[in-house]
């Protein structure tokens, strides 16, 4: 099954299931997280990084935007990082972000309506940690809109790969073919295609400051209640 444009397909009884990412696509998380990422490089003696850069550092869960907090955005240093390197600067990033997980940070325009008004099944799969991500759903109150959430700690790959998409899609009983791919980021689109799953990307995100164009997702999204109009 392939997801048309031309129809109102989530409406329609298609597809079956809907997989959602969380950051840049639900919630727009970079105020709280560029404060908990500030608060750890002022607890390092280092300089602020502020808000439009980790907005382009999001997306590769919390271990890889302080790899990249601490290398200042260069991909292979941040990479080339040991994990005593980055261990102490995690703890202090852990330490601020529990305390400031939803200070600022706010659901999308249409976020509300659309997990309201779609009935498929819907699965969060983010690569957030478990430990952040739980505690922002519940401020939501969006725990009764998913089946299930996967996060960026419960499996041994994260998105880009689509292990958490196939295991999501097996987890819930559905072909991979009857799924869709809704997020923001160029890494939702590349684990989707790979698993085979068609695609929805939100022109609003962070992706990391790319034009998400580019990933050539099946259909491009202002706002995601367009999806249900």
């Amino acid at each position: 099954m392939a997801f048309n444009a031309d129809v109102c397909a989530l409406t329609a009884g298609q597809p079956e299931l809907v997989l959602l990412d969380l950051d840049g696509t639900l919630i727009d998380s970079v105020p709280d997280l560029a404060a908990a990422t500030d608060a750890m490089l002022r607890g390092l003696g280092r300089t602020e990084a502020g808000r439009e850069k980790v907005s382009h550092w999001i997306g590769n869960g919390a271990d890889m935007l302080v790899r990249r907090a601490l290398a200042d955005g260069d991909e292979p240093t941040a990479l080339a990082l040991t994990q005593n390197h980055v261990a102490s600067a995690r703890a202090l990033f852990d330490q601020a972000y529990l305390e400031s997980l939803h200070h600022a940070t706010g659901a999308f325009p249409g976020v509300d309506e659309f997990l309201c008004g779609v009935t498929a099944v819907k699965i969060l799969i983010t690569n957030k940690p478990r430990m952040f991500t739980e505690p922002l759903i519940r401020s939501f109150g969006w725990e009764e809109h998913f089946a299930f959430i996967v996060c960026g700690d419960d499996l041994a790959e994260k998105k880009p790969s689509p292990l958490p998409l196939l295991h999501a899609c097996e987890r819930a009983g559905y072909a991979p073919q009857s799924a869709l791919m809704i997020g923001d980021s160029k890494h939702d689109i590349q684990a989707a295609k790979a698993a085979g799953i068609s695609t929805v990307a939100v022109t609003y995100g962070y992706n990391h400051g790319e034009d998400i164009r580019d990933s050539a997702p099946d259909i491009l999204c202002s706002e995601l209640t367009a999806l249900i109009a």
